[in-house]
């Protein structure tokens, strides 16, 4: 029975010694934000109620001194022939956390970047990489006290980005979008 027992702890410890080298070939491979640099473009039809709208949509990545920028356009075509363009621009630092990213979304009396008050009904926004996906968190609280927070799940893919959008109001999915947006 012995001779089975010695066999077995090298088994056991052999596959211990595999996962904790898988496990740090996985960390090896998560990407870094210069991975996501550049401009990327894309559509996606997006249902409003009975009605379905065209949007177009387009994001460019770049790194700054201290992090890095985040600038996307909405383009919604309606069906009445009016056009709706709505353009962000997010500056990213790096937080005490790992792949944790702050927002330096304005300046405090002493020039430092800082984060927006969503009790004054700012958005409070930060980022994240996860493998191979940057995440934008956008949390706002309304007037009564409830919330909406929106999720940009941008993910490296072969030419470009796989966009996975969910807005969420009051812990009620109000849309969901997911495309594809092409490296330019």
């Amino acid at each position: 029975m012995q001779l089975w027992i010695a066999p077995l702890a090298s088994a056991r410890r052999l596959a211990a010694a595999m996962a904790l080298a898988a496990c740090g070939a996985s960390a090896a491979m998560a990407a870094e934000v210069s991975d996501f640099v550049g401009s990327y473009t894309g559509e996606a039809e997006i249902a409003a109620g009975e009605d379905i709208h065209q949007r177009d949509l387009s994001v460019e990545i770049t790194e700054t001194k201290e992090g890095f920028r985040v600038d996307w356009t909405t383009i919604t075509y309606r069906a009445d022939g009016r056009v709706k363009e709505a353009a962000y621009s997010i500056n990213f630092v790096p937080s005490d956390r790992d792949d944790v990213f702050a927002a330096a979304m304005r300046k405090n009396m002493f020039g430092h970047d800082v984060q927006m008050d969503p009790m004054k009904g700012e958005p409070y926004v930060w980022a994240r990489i996860i493998d191979d996906t940057m995440t934008v968190f956008s949390l706002f609280v309304d007037d009564e006290g409830g919330y909406e927070i929106q999720e940009f799940n941008r993910t490296l893919a072969d030419s470009g980005l796989e966009l996975d959008f969910l807005s969420v109001r009051n812990g009620a999915v109000k849309r969901r979008v997911d495309t594809f947006l092409e490296r330019q």
